[in-house]
């Protein structure tokens, strides 16, 4: 962790964060999801570094050590995507392998259409190939039922007064036990999402109470003004890219135990190859304990599966 260095580039107009460790022309690009932040990565950081690729994980706009954009409420995925083209412009890096994790995966996957020649293979956790609009899941999203997390948070108001009830520590505390669990976190209609984790509830054993620092401290500096646009409240505009197909090799990675598995429609559109008619070179793996965050609880799992990956397609 002492060998990342940290610096900022500019990006349409904006400082965007950059963490990097490792050297060298192979290059690993690590997007951040949500409550996530570039230190999130850093277990795979390292490990990439050490296998002889050169690691670089951003936070967003918006997020962790990255200024705002002036109006964060008109955030787009399109601005997330320009950030990620603007970074490799501004380190002179033609192309790159792209690795995401939640939300990052929309961003990870609209890059590879739009710009094919700067993506090496995507890797992607905790999320498949899917766009904002959720095309492959529409005819299932019906079933959502309206207390769900994302439908409330969807809300412009509604997850800034719910989160404004506690501290930035204790709402990271309480999204990351939440979101570490196997079913998808639902509210009752007189009941906060806030209020489905108990401020004593312990946090998963496989982080620290000096990783949760890192993300308070990240998280009181940043806030969640953009955090809430992108990806909550754009998640479901579709960007007109449906039609398009991601022609770099894929590799998806999801745990068994992630609440995001038991989305309407989504194990489905993984296991029936459905996922396949969007990104034809794509391998897919499941780990039978693995949670929504799995690259933090299962590192080595995680790091032996893109490690081997990357190789095979940089022979």
């Amino acid at each position: 962790m002492e060998k990342i260095q940290h610096n900022h580039v500019q990006a349409k107009g904006l400082k965007l964060h950059v963490a990097q460790i490792g050297t060298g022309p192979k290059v690993v690009v690590f997007l951040h999801g949500f409550p996530e932040i570039w230190y999130s990565w850093r277990h795979q950081m390292v490990a990439v570094a050490n296998a002889g690729y050169r690691a670089i994980s951003i936070d967003f706009r918006g997020y962790g050590l990255s200024e705002h954009p002036s109006e964060p409420e008109k955030a787009t995925f399109n601005d997330f995507v320009n950030d990620v083209v603007a970074v490799l412009d501004s380190l002179g890096i033609t192309k790159a392998h792209l690795v995401a994790k939640d939300f990052g995966a929309f961003v990870a996957a609209m890059v590879g259409i739009l710009h094919p020649d700067r993506v090496s293979t995507i890797i992607l956790l905790g999320v498949p190939f899917l766009l904002p609009g959720l095309s492959p899941l529409q005819s299932q999203l019906h079933l959502i039922p309206p207390g769900f997390y994302m439908l409330r948070w969807m809300v412009p108001g509604g997850a800034e007064a719910d989160f404004g009830r506690f501290d930035t520590k204790t709402v990271i505390r309480k999204v990351y036990i939440m979101f570490s669990g196997s079913l998808p976190p639902v509210a009752a209609d007189n009941q906060e999402i806030m209020d489905l984790v108990d401020s004593s509830a312990p946090f998963p054993p496989w982080l620290s109470e000096e990783d949760l620092a890192e993300y308070g401290s990240l998280y009181e500096k940043s806030g969640f003004r953009t955090a809430l646009q992108v990806p909550y409240r754009t998640m479901m505009l579709p960007c007109g890219l449906d039609d398009g197909k991601i022609r770099a090799p894929g590799l998806v990675i999801m745990g068994e135990q992630d609440y995001i598995m038991k989305f309407p429609g989504l194990e489905d559109y993984i296991r029936s190859g459905k996922v396949k008619e969007f990104v034809p070179n794509l391998d897919v793996t499941f780990l039978a304990q693995g949670t929504h965050f799995v690259q933090e609880q299962l590192p080595e799992e995680v790091n032996h599966l893109i490690i081997s990956f990357l190789n095979k397609h940089c022979e």
